[in-house]
């Protein structure tokens, strides 16, 4: 996954395969794949100087076997699957 992140002080639309289109706002970023990164579009975009790449993600990497790390936001605490009805405390 390749990261593109908006240079110019306009939005941009990047058009991708599929009919679909990436809106990127002023300095904002998103996430395409490899393949789609080297197309016509994106590397006009990218010789234009309106988006850099930013290269892998953290996806890529964790992939790699990085590891079993808890997240931060759930603090080791496994949150409750069973929705309870209202009033349980």
């Amino acid at each position: 996954m390749k990261t593109l992140i908006n240079k110019s002080r306009k939005p941009i639309r990047i058009p991708l395969p599929g009919g679909k289109i990436m809106f990127l706002g002023p300095g904002k970023s998103g996430q395409i794949s490899d393949r789609h990164a080297a197309l016509p579009a994106v590397q006009t975009l990218i010789d234009d100087g309106s988006v850099a790449v930013a290269g892998e993600s953290a996806h890529a990497e964790m992939a790699g076997g990085g590891g079993g790390q808890v997240h931060d936001g759930t603090h080791g605490h496994v949150p409750r699957k069973v929705v309870r009805p209202r009033g349980d405390r």
